[in-house]
């Protein structure tokens, strides 16, 4: 199955628990992730067969621009021939911020898994559901 890593920010906690959850899918499916918050990442993103970004949608439904915008900057580029999946929270909009993340990844040569998910709020109940079973078709993508 690869080395995956699960890579996220969140601002306040919603895009933590689905990155938990994503990696908890990702575990029950037999094979293993590492979860960094994007300030703790150190790695070389090349080290990675599979890595799932998370980040909420922000403002005018953008990346976070403070610390997600340029870690993300920084490793666009070496996503070619890597399988890459998407996921965030978001408070209103409707989903823009992530068709855009979507086309941007596309563009960069890299295998998307599928739609990027997008849980409204908290993710509880349905919504953690949702998470572990991205995260465990992830792992088998």
């Amino acid at each position: 199955m690869g080395k995956i890593a699960v890579i996220y920010w969140s601002g306040t906690g919603n895009t933590k628990i689905m990155a938990n959850s994503i990696a908890e899918g990702i575990g029950q499916s037999g094979a293993e992730a590492e979860i960094f918050d994007v300030s703790d990442f150190g790695g070389d993103i090349s080290a990675y067969d599979k890595i799932a970004f998370g980040c909420p949608s922000m403002g005018d439904e953008v990346l976070e621009e403070g610390e997600f915008e340029p870690f993300f900057e920084s490793v666009e580029g070496n996503l070619k021939g890597k399988k890459v999946a998407l996921f965030g929270s978001y408070g209103w909009g409707d989903g823009k911020w992530m068709r855009d993340w979507e086309e941007r990844v596309s563009k960069d040569g890299a295998s998307l898994y599928g739609e990027g998910l997008i849980v409204n709020g908290m993710p509880s109940g349905d919504g953690k559901t949702e998470c572990v079973d991205f995260g465990k078709g992830f792992a088998g993508f």
